[in-house]
């Protein structure tokens, strides 16, 4: 363990003292949702970060950083701009469980690279680190959601996050949070309260205007990456060895993701895909409608849970294609309440290009509205079968890349998505490799 590492699990165990302080933030400005004042207090090459922080400033590679409790960048008004330079570690303190959340108007500037990655991680011990040990990443936009029920009657309809994480959602598709480039978020998750548990990285209300490309989320303790709302897009993203579901979309969702890898481990996780519109309102508006594509979904043949390649729910919508579902126990897919069957009427939700390896491909349930395998063997390219993989199913140096290319595979007609003709997350070229790493603890 380095003298950096030894420090920051010292100053993890003790209050904060004084020290240089480098940058300080306001007082608290009275919003609703706000964390007392706080800022930023270095010493010896250690940064502890509190509270919240109205000052624009930059992580550099020559500190280590502490999150102490909950860290809010912005005062949910005014713009703060977080930047983080290449190969920043952030760790997350496990004793007040400490997260990041970015308010609206602010942003974050995560500018990792491949042989530099950004790394937000436990504060605890290599060898001693555990899914919750912290809090998470949460970045909160104006973009719109559907969270407000039936008898809003205000212009602009916003939530207000889980584990006190600040308020969401507006009315700006286009809203620009920042980038994350290259980001791995690992050991998070933390338990704050009974079914009130935080995600590896929650994109609330997070707007079109926000570049996210390479991230991974390693051993969370509840969902990997969540959308809540929003119209955000997304590519390059890992997520492995999460307690609950792995990539999971609520309350609106619109954005595009391409070349998503998904692996559950053997002790623990749910569902690959959990998509939802709206839980209490199946029909509500704008209606979750995103456009997936190249994902390779992997499950655990030595898992004891019910678990679901893609579970389709509570009246999603969406365009689903070039995805390859392996390995799930209970089945690859699962289409579920009258809402959804509806879209699939409609061709509000398409599932195309897609290849079923599981023992049983599909979840068939007695209220099922209508017969799923015919559905889906109905749509383009869909299959079922072998899907041949190098190595899915190791958990500390797994390899998804196909053992040959796998064809048929054609891109949506967006300009998001890159032109692509094969199936699943990879073709010739491993994206994965080099960034992405696979600790136990």
């Amino acid at each position: 363990m380095n003298s950096v590492m030894k420090t920051v699990m010292t100053l993890a165990l003790v209050a904060c003292g004084g020290g240089t302080k480098d940058d300080t933030a306001a007082g608290d400005t009275g919003t609703a949702g706000t964390s007392p004042a706080g800022g930023v207090e270095c010493e010896d090459n250690i940064c502890v970060l509190s509270g919240t922080i109205v000052d624009d400033f930059t992580m550099t590679a020559d500190n280590a950083y502490l999150l102490r409790g909950g860290v809010f960048i912005g005062d949910d008004e005014g713009t703060t701009v977080l930047t983080i330079d290449p190969g920043v570690t952030i760790y997350g303190e496990s004793s007040t469980d400490g997260f990041l959340a970015v308010r609206r108007n602010s942003r974050i500037e995560a500018l990792g690279t491949a042989d530099a990655p950004i790394v937000m991680t436990s504060s605890k011990e290599e060898g001693t680190r555990a899914r919750g040990d912290w809090g998470g990443l949460i970045i909160n936009g104006n973009a719109p959601v559907n969270s407000c029920g039936d008898d809003f009657e205000g212009d602009v309809c916003e939530a207000f996050g889980e584990g006190g994480t600040g308020f969401y959602g507006g009315n700006d598709p286009a809203d620009n949070s920042g980038t994350l480039n290259y980001v791995r978020v690992e050991f998070a998750g933390t338990l704050l309260s009974p079914d009130n548990e935080l995600n590896g990285i929650a994109f609330q209300g997070v707007g079109s205007g926000t570049t996210i490309d390479y991230i991974q989320v390693h051993m969370n303790a509840d969902d990997g990456i969540e959308f809540f709302g929003g119209t955000a897009n997304m590519k390059h993203a890992v997520v492995t060895g999460v307690g609950d579901d792995m990539l999971d979309w609520t309350d609106g969702w619109q954005g595009n993701a391409q070349f998503v890898v998904l692996q559950q481990h053997a002790d623990a996780g749910d569902n690959g895909f959990e998509g939802d519109n709206n839980g209490e309102n199946n029909v509500a508006t704008p209606m979750s409608m995103p456009t997936i594509s190249n994902v390779t979904i992997i499950g655990s043949p030595d898992s004891d849970a019910s678990d679901i390649g893609m579970l389709i729910r509570e009246g999603t919508g969406g365009d689903f294609s070039n995805i390859v579902v392996k390995g799930f126990n209970d089945a690859c897919l699962d289409i579920d309440n009258d809402a959804t069957f509806a879209n699939t009427d409609s061709g509000d939700l398409v599932i195309t290009n897609t290849l079923l390896d599981c023992s049983s491909p599909f979840k068939v349930d007695d209220d099922d509205a209508k017969s799923i395998d015919g559905w889906f063997l109905g749509q383009t390219g869909n299959s079922t079968g072998t899907a041949d993989l190098a190595d899915p199913y190791n958990q500390t140096a797994p390899s998804y890349a196909p053992v040959s290319e796998i064809g048929g595979g054609a891109a949506p007609a967006d300009a998001f998505f890159d032109s692509v003709s094969f199936i699943g997350a990879i073709g010739s070229d491993d994206w994965t490799a080099g960034w992405t790493s696979y600790p136990a603890n």
